[in-house]
């Protein structure tokens, strides 16, 4: 485990392959050291494709690495059993997906306490002043198909945030947006995640929305994994 306290998540020699139809072997990620500190903002560009979705489900252990470390807050999130990462993943960890995943027979409200209930427990309170804070006091008891592209995406920051993670993890959240709700989607992530002292792992291909980050990396020249494959033995 790391010592220094202003990092939050650390990983190395990160290793993920899957087997195409083919019965072939492509490596998707093959990254040999990433981190990011305490409440950093950090935007990740790359093209579709490029590996950039796998490497935040590793990050939140939806996928386990073929190799490497991965350690969040403390945490060796790579050695835990798969229920360990669901509950880990619930208390510390933050997605916004890019098609919201929102259940549509629950109203904005009830998808914030569903989130909470995985997490150290339901907060009424809390779930409907996060709604209010991105703009839906007014809409607590609508459903997701009542409501724009851009109000679905509000509800989805609101349950990002509902258990206060310490790391939000966006995946291309803005890629169904118009360009007006897309610039309004942005700000509200990164400013919720300010004002909650969560660090932010934004990844995207739009050179618009990683041009108003002030930290951007290339996610191509940080993974070493090529289009290349092997024949699976």
């Amino acid at each position: 485990m790391t010592n220094d306290k202003s990092v939050l998540l650390r990983i190395n020699g990160l290793r993920k392959s899957f087997v195409a139809p083919d019965g072939t072997r492509q490596t998707i990620v093959d990254l040999p050291q990433f981190s990011l500190e305490a409440s950093e903002q950090l935007a990740l560009a790359g093209e579709s494709g490029s590996g950039k979705t796998t490497f935040l489900n590793l990050i939140a252990g939806i996928l386990k690495p073929d190799a490497g470390t991965i350690e969040l807050d403390g945490v060796a999130v790579s050695a835990l059993s798969e229920s360990q990462r669901d509950r880990f993943r619930a208390t510390r960890i933050g997605y916004i997906f890019q098609t919201f995943n929102l259940l549509q027979g629950y109203t904005c409200l009830e998808n914030v306490l569903l989130g909470m209930s995985f997490g150290a427990g339901v907060d009424r309170e809390r779930a409907e002043a996060l709604l209010k804070r991105v703009g839906l006091g007014d809409r607590l008891h609508h459903r997701p198909r009542q409501l724009s592209s851009g109000q679905q995406q509000r509800v989805a920051v609101a349950r990002a945030l509902a258990n206060r993670p310490k790391l939000v993890l966006a995946d291309e959240p803005t890629g169904n947006l118009d360009h007006k709700n897309s610039r309004e989607a942005l700000a509200l992530i990164r400013n919720a995640c300010r004002e909650d002292g969560a660090a932010l792992l934004f990844v995207s291909h739009d050179r618009e929305v990683l041009g108003q980050f002030e930290k951007v990396q290339d996610f191509a020249k940080i993974n070493r994994a090529t289009a290349e494959v092997t024949a699976c033995t």
